[in-house]
This record gives structure tokens, sequence and C-alpha cells, in this order.
């Protein structure tokens, strides 16, 4: 495998030393950036060092970078470990970039939704796609909580409702429990776009994929409803914000958090430590923290108010797995078709 010298390191990502790092090959991690790289500098991978002789090298960079670095390193990755979600992470999956897991006893504790295939990738945190809302708007207005993906086309959200652009892995979601809810599915998505587009389309405001938009619009209450997910709306909450997150009684979908090790790596029984060192009950409370990632371990404990609001314990039940190896070949033709029929 080959591997980048150390002034290359030194611009590609951050660069953590162990102990007796002399003698260890680096490990080159392949993550998000912001909050995640800022939680995985102070507190996971210092925890990590501790108990093993290593170097890590840290190459920030969201899903799409990530697997745009594997597809361009293809026969020569320079990556050991990736953390991506769940649809690029198939995409990875398919190409042949993730290895199955051999040596990784800490896979027995979770979740079983959590688990992929073959157990080439592990969700190492779990997300919520469902109702983000605000509550004192509710209240004022005398609306019970969401309590169904049909109520996208309840007329009193007229523009006062945000559904993300297809772009956006919350508007595959929506798109894909249109469908389920109206006799289709991932195979048979047509019921899907009928919905969004004759009953769900005249109440949405915008198609806002923007976070930072989407939380603006909440906050100046522009919009009283979007679909999104649970960890969103917890970090827009901390900020005094009253919101609220509704399960569907169909199902929130889950929308994971993965980490596969690389095939090939030359330094797999470090990457596989890696993996489980993010599954120990102390990473996934932390990642919960900071993150707002519902554990994918059963042994994790959160307090409760993170309780109510993250997929955990039997929230997870309610949690519902869309096909994206029927969703991913498919992608661009949706989108063509969602913005010729549905954001026009």
């Amino acid at each position: 495998m080959k591997r980048l010298n150390k002034q290359t390191t030194a611009m590609a990502g951050l660069v953590f030393l162990g102990m007796n790092t002399a003698l260890a090959e680096p490990l080159y991690v392949g993550s998000y950036g912001g909050s995640t790289e800022q939680a995985m500098r102070d507190e996971i991978i210092p925890a990590f060092l501790e108990e093993h002789e290593a170097e890590i090298i840290y190459v920030a960079g969201n899903s799409t970078d990530t697997l745009a670095k594997l597809q361009a390193q293809r026969g020569n990755q320079e990556l050991d470990v990736v953390l991506m979600d769940d649809g690029p992470m198939y995409q990875a999956i398919n190409l042949g970039f993730c290895s199955p897991m051999q040596n990784t006893a800490m896979l027995d504790d979770v979740y079983d939704i959590a688990r992929f295939p073959d157990d080439k990738a592990v969700g190492v945190g779990l997300v919520a796609s469902g109702f983000a809302y605000n509550a004192e708007m509710f209240e004022r207005n005398g609306w019970e909580p969401p309590s169904s993906w049909n109520d996208l086309a309840d007329e009193k959200f007229a523009d006062k409702l945000v559904v993300p652009s297809i772009s956006n892995t919350y508007g595959v979601h929506a798109l894909v429990m249109a469908a389920r809810l109206n006799g289709g599915g991932e195979s048979d998505i047509d019921p899907g776009f009928i919905f969004m587009q004759e009953e769900a389309a005249p109440n949405i405001l915008s198609f806002e994929p923007s976070a930072g938009k989407m939380s603006e619009l909440f906050q100046n209450e522009e919009i009283a409803l979007s679909v999104w997910g649970s960890g969103r709306l917890r970090a827009l909450a901390n900020t005094g914000f009253p919101g609220a997150f509704a399960y569907p009684e169909e199902g929130a979908v889950a929308l994971m958090v993965a980490a596969c090790v690389i095939e090939g790596s030359e330094e797999r029984e470090l990457a596989e430590a890696f993996v489980e060192h993010l599954l120990t009950p102390e990473s996934q409370e932390l990642l919960a923290d900071t993150q707002g990632w519902g554990p994918a371990q059963r042994n994790a404990e959160l307090p409760d108010d993170l309780a109510e609001i993250l997929p955990y314990g039997e929230k997870v039940d309610q949690l519902v797995a869309v096909d994206w190896d029927v969703i991913n070949p498919n992608r661009l033709e949706w989108t063509n078709r969602w913005n010729r029929q549905v954001e026009r």
C-alpha cells in the first residue's frame, strides 16, 4: 500500500502520535470534519492511543469526499479506516473497498439494524430521519405533534413545511417512505413521486438542503415542521430553540454513520481495533453527546435529555432501513425526475 510522506501528511490531515510511534506504522483514518473531527481529536483518538502503539493520520472530508478518495486511489489505497453515511458506504462495499471484519468482538453488542451484510461495515452511530418541529408553534396553533409521513400532505402546514431536496439523504428518505405508504417502495418509486408532487409539494415552503439555513428558518418561525434528523434537531435544541422530534408511526428511517476497514490495509489488525474502539460504550456515549448520534452499541447508557431525542433503546425498534442497493443505481434518474416534477 502506498504511504504518504510526513510532509504530505501534514497537509493532508492531522497527525496523532501515540506511545512508541517510532516503531509503529501510521493508521490513516478518513472521516468527517467539523465537530466530529473535534471530538476525535480531543477525546476518541487520545483514548485509543493510550491503549495502542500507533500513529494516526486523520484525513477529514464528508462522505462524498471520502468515497471519491477511495475511487481515485483504487489499487493503491492510502486510507485504512473510513467513516461515511450509510448510502455512500453501500457504494463503497459494492465497489469492493470494504473488507469483512474478522476480529471485532464488539459486533455482538451492536443492534441488528447497524450490521451490514457480511460485516463489511458496521454502524457506529444512529440518526433517525423523521419530523423536527417547533413545539411552541404547535402548541399555539393547537396542533398535535406530527405522527405520520402522511402529515406532509396536511394543509394546515402549508408554507410552514420544509422537505430537503433529494440531493440530501433526508429528501431520499421522505420519497421512499411516501412510496411505501402508497403501495410502492424502492423498486416501485412512482407512488412516492405522485404523493410528493400532488399532495406534499403544495405545502412545502422550500426544499432546503442546508442545515444552517434550516436552523435559520426554524428560529425565525418561517417554518413549523421539517423532515430532518434527530441529531440535527438535538444540535438546534441545544441553542435554546423549543424544538422537538417525532418518530412517525410508520417508522423513522435509520441514517447510519458507518465504519469500514479498507480492503488490503497493511494495518488491518489496528484498523479493526480502532473500529472496535468506536463501538465501546464510552465512545458511543461521547459521540451521542457531541454528535447527536444514537448508540449502535446496546450497552451504552444515555442521560434522559439525550434518550428523549436520539434513537436509543426501544426507539431503535422504531427505525426502518431503506435499500441503498436499489437506491444508489437509481439516484441520478430520481434526482432528474424530482427536479422536473416535484421541485419545480
